[in-house]
């Protein structure tokens, strides 16, 4: 039996070493300074245009904040976030006491400088008062005036009503407290009347490709399915804290989708404007890194050379080289694992 186990231990052994063996012959790493078998295609220059991915939120156009004309205490703020109004609807107001006080005021010099003409001008008529008295009652009469008129126009100003029919998007203040002239009290936008835009970022290389009225695919985390879109807008300067410039995107039936000021987004642009350039291999591509990689290249048939291109998009079976490939007549796509810079070559197609 042990002789048995023997002779079975050392078929194993020589059946291992045999497929050791015939593995080393089938991959033959070439040596130093031997030529390296390649196959290469011709290069050719074309157009093409690839899609461009970009994410954003949505808003609407007329988005509004209100706030009052004068400052004061609020007395009422009569809506809540996310509440819909109504063009007209009186959404807040200031306490009038000190506001009623300031028009008082004015009602009152107004009667005032109106007796203080009429006397003037009865004394003038009778040759008692001079014309310049005359005068300086009628610019006083006009002054008060032109004061009460200011004052009646921030009374009526001390109410906050909807701009238009739409939705509370953020309510900044509460009743009780204090506000300046100007400042922030609710922000309202055009919800009802499906005004929906996406606002998306994207760098200056994709932004000079994008034309108005390009085809957009957009897509949601509330929404299962892609919904269709086209650009309207782009911006004209980069934004000043993140460099990024943005597209804005019209979704089309916007009316009948589940959105919400402030949702993410991503788009998928298509846009109209060719790329010129090359499709390559996906193979023939190495080291990729963002947007940059490395093929071999050979114009003698001879030497392989290494240089940088510049990539576009990648899908399964080829990748789009934008740049890096001018004045090079063929790229290598099979053998290049082997290739060094100036490394010998056999084509072998």
């Amino acid at each position: 039996m042990k002789s048995y186990n023997r002779i079975i231990s050392a078929l194993l052994v020589s059946g291992i070493l045999l497929s050791c063996s015939e593995s080393t012959e089938e991959v033959k790493i070439p040596t130093k300074n031997t030529a390296i078998p390649v196959k290469v295609v011709s290069l050719k220059k074309g157009d093409f245009s690839s899609s461009i991915s970009a994410t954003g939120t949505f808003s609407t156009k007329n988005e509004t904040i209100l706030s009052f004309k004068i400052g004061g205490i609020i007395s009422e703020l009569s809506v809540e976030e996310g509440q819909k109004v109504s063009k007209g609807q009186v959404l807040g107001s200031l306490d009038l006491t000190e506001i009623q006080t300031s028009l008082n005021q004015a009602r009152l010099g107004l009667e005032k400088a109106e007796r203080d003409f009429a006397r003037a001008n009865r004394l003038y008529t009778d040759s008692v008062a001079t014309l310049e008295q005359l005068e300086n009652a009628t610019t006083a009469l006009e002054i008060a005036k032109e004061q009460y008129k200011a004052v009646e126009f921030n009374v009526q100003f001390s109410q906050i009503r909807a701009t238009q029919n739409g939705f509370v998007l953020k309510k900044f203040t509460n009743t009780g407290q204090q506000v300046s002239a100007g400042a922030p009290v609710l922000q309202i936008n055009g919800t009802a009347s499906g005004s929906w835009t996406l606002k998306a970022t994207v760098n200056d290389k994709n932004w000079s490709r994008i034309n108005l009225g390009d085809s957009v695919n957009i897509t949601t985390d509330t929404n299962t399915e892609v919904f269709d879109g086209n650009v309207i807008r782009k911006s004209q300067a980069a934004d000043p804290v993140t460099g990024a410039f943005w597209v804005e995107i019209k979704p089309k039936n916007s009316s009948e989708l589940n959105l919400a000021s402030g949702m993410f987004a991503r788009a998928t642009i298509y846009p109209t404007k060719k790329i010129n350039g090359w499709e390559v291999p996906y193979a023939s591509i190495l080291d990729a890194d963002g947007n940059r990689g490395f093929v071999f290249v050979t114009n003698d048939d001879q030497k392989a050379e290494r240089i940088s291109v510049e990539l576009g998009e990648i899908s399964t079976n080829s990748v789009q080289v934008i740049s890096g490939l001018e004045n090079q007549k063929k790229l290598i796509v099979s053998g290049s694992a082997y290739l060094t810079d100036e490394s010998p070559i056999t084509i072998q197609n």
